[in-house]
């Protein structure tokens, strides 16, 4: 399950593969020896100042991993009326569920892995949500 349990080292590596970054380049770029790089490589967690770094020159968003294991495995509680809401961090009004997503659960669904009342369970995913997202795939598919 790609979301469930993210090796940050080990996408970015891929990801250099795939775009065959010189160790040169990257060593530039970070501000890194190449010891600090392969020790990346090997590593769960990375500073998200360094993954954004990364990120910029990879050209893909590392934080999305994130994100999407949020939205699949800790769905957001429900709303507390007498929350105070701070106006220095920004508050998001509703999950986005990126294409990545959609996909994953399209596929455990299609494929009997899972049942549509399961997803709605474990993700927390609205009904009428997953009930439209099975209608643009029968459009599609």
């Amino acid at each position: 399950m790609l979301y469930k349990e993210i090796h940050i080292g080990s996408f970015i590596k891929e990801r250099v593969d795939e775009n065959e970054i010189t160790m040169e380049r990257i060593c530039k770029f970070l501000d890194i020896d190449e010891g600090a790089v392969e020790g990346m490589y090997t590593s769960r967690s990375i500073d998200a100042d360094l993954l954004l770094r990364w990120s910029k020159l990879l050209e893909y968003d590392f934080f999305r991993l994130y994100s999407s294991h949020l939205i699949l495995y800790a769905p957001p509680a429900a709303p507390n009326k007498n929350q105070q809401k701070s106006d220095k961090i920004p508050y998001f009004r509703k999950n986005i569920y990126t294409q990545e997503i959609k996909e994953f659960i399209m596929k455990r669904i299609l494929s009997g892995e899972m049942t549509q009342s399961d997803v709605i369970k474990e993700y927390s995913i609205p009904k009428s949500t997953l009930h439209r997202w099975l209608q643009k795939s029968d459009i599609n598919g």
